[in-house]
């Protein structure tokens, strides 16, 4: 049976893994100690950009730019541009080539963080799938489709930052200042695992994070507890109790405006949809914790979650007999866009008044900025096409996740630019990622070649006479 073209670019861009081409490639990107984190290794970040990826990508066609961070202490973007027709449809395609820090001394003692290693289906090597590995593969798939097709049949602008794991300094104020440059129709990137080694996903969003802090702190110093216990109040005690009028013994959040009001019925549709996999080494979601009614999927992706990061009365590391005056408890919301950021702590200061716990004070942390949530609707078009696209390539109708629940960077994006925007995770739950002995999966890697080769094939089909 003669195949079609496009099962050919899909072919194609699997050979890239089969001849050791993609490999290859990962290595030398794997190569570039492209820490983020202080201290950063700010040489190595404009290096990536100006001597390994930047060079290959114009091989392949593209215009590149590497612009400093308008933070100048952090790393810079790159952008790569491959423009073929100004009215047509433009997409853009984000990754990341910064890495958190190797930990080299973590790792086992054969392998090197900055030196790709093969095992059986295993590739290690820091940023194998955080994230070098994962937008290499958007990037090969592109390849794929230009060299089958003669073209891409629209535009494509990568954009490559090198300080995510540094909480993305200056990311925002450079798609502000870039928005001309940036300009196009739907937003794409590869990053993180996905829910199930079976199933693909689309990941639509982002839970957005706050921390604040709830302090009692009721006199100066400690008093001795034979003598004071009993008439002093003690704020340990004040604060546990606030603490169970704000998230319940089962943990079902209690604070009026932490809740979602309204969740759309596309969304709890989709959450309830999505198919996952409990991996070996994970624990087992507790059946009688968090919202009633609500399917696992659910409660992480259509709902909030709060949690106590942290609390401390006393010296707990060499407890005395003494009453203390003071108690501190760090509580984290991790919220969807249904629950606006800036109503957090405000609501958390009416709801401990009205349960009458005014000597309990809120303070909303801001030692490091929290991205804001996102989500894409689940019925978008854009979305509907990768979903059919990716269902058509392995067979099987991928995940659509509303919202996950970690955070990123997606609202800044879908907030200056206008795009939708879908993460399509190539990588799993025990990879390592963030910690030592990271790796990609080569089975994934071959997943994400040709699924992403359809999805950039399909963009283009209208142009396409096969």
């Amino acid at each position: 049976m003669t195949s079609t073209a496009r099962e050919r670019a899909v072919a194609r861009a699997r050979g890239y893994l089969e001849s050791g081409a993609f490999l290859d490639t990962l290595g030398r990107l794997v190569e570039v100690q492209s820490e983020s984190h202080p201290p950063l290794r700010q040489p190595e970040l404009y290096r990536y950009c100006n001597e390994v990826l930047g060079p290959y990508l114009a091989r392949l066609g593209f215009e590149i730019g590497v612009y400093d961070n308008p933070q100048p202490e952090h790393g810079p973007f790159l952008v790569a541009q491959k423009i073929e027709d100004p009215e047509a449809a433009t997409v853009l395609v984000y990754g990341h080539g910064d890495v958190v820090r190797a930990m080299p001394e973590r790792w086992r003692k054969d392998l090197d963080p900055w030196t790709l290693k093969i095992e059986g289906n295993k590739v290690y090597g820091r940023g194998t799938v955080d994230n070098k590995g994962q937008h290499l593969i958007a990037i090969e798939a592109l390849r794929a489709v230009i060299e089958e097709r003669g073209a891409l049949g629209y535009n494509v602008k990568i954009l490559i930052e090198m300080g995510e794991e540094a909480g993305s300094p200056g990311l925002a104020q450079f798609l502000r200042d870039q928005q001309t440059l940036l300009a196009s129709d739907v937003f794409i990137a590869l990053d993180g695992p996905r829910q199930s080694m079976e199933v693909a996903d689309i990941t639509l969003g982002t839970r957005g994070g706050i921390a604040v802090d709830l302090i009692v702190n009721l006199r100066a110093g400690s008093h001795h507890s034979g003598h004071w216990g009993g008439l002093l109040k003690d704020p340990a005690v004040i604060l546990a109790h606030a603490l169970s009028t704000v998230i319940s013994r089962d943990g079902r959040i209690l604070v009026e405006g932490w809740r979602p009001k309204d969740v759309p019925e596309s969304v709890r549709e989709a959450s309830r949809k999505v198919q996952v996999k409990t991996l070996p080494g994970t624990p087992e979601p507790e059946p009688d914790w968090g919202e009633p009614g609500m399917s696992r999927s659910e409660r992480i992706y259509a709902w909030n979650s709060a949690i106590v990061l942290a609390m401390i009365s006393g010296q707990p590391e060499n407890p005395v007999g003494a009453v203390s005056g003071f108690a501190k408890a760090r509580i984290q919301l991790r919220h969807t866009v249904d629950t606006r950021a800036e109503d957090v702590a405000p609501a958390l200061r009416r709801h401990l008044e009205e349960q009458g716990f005014p000597e309990v004070e809120v303070e909303l942390v801001s030692e490091r900025d929290m991205f804001p949530p996102s989500r894409t609707d689940p019925e978008n078009p854009w979305v509907q096409k990768v979903a059919a696209s990716m269902e058509t390539t392995m067979g099987k109708a991928p995940n659509i996740i509303p919202t996950i629940g970690a955070s990123g960077p997606s609202e800044y994006f879908k907030e200056t630019l206008g795009t939708p925007v879908m993460w399509l995770p190539q990588s799993y739950g025990g990879c390592g990622q963030h910690g030592p002995d990271e790796h990609g999966l080569i089975e994934l890697y071959d997943d994400g070649l040709a699924m992403m080769a359809g999805i950039f094939w399909d963009f283009g089909a209208a142009s396409d006479a096969d």
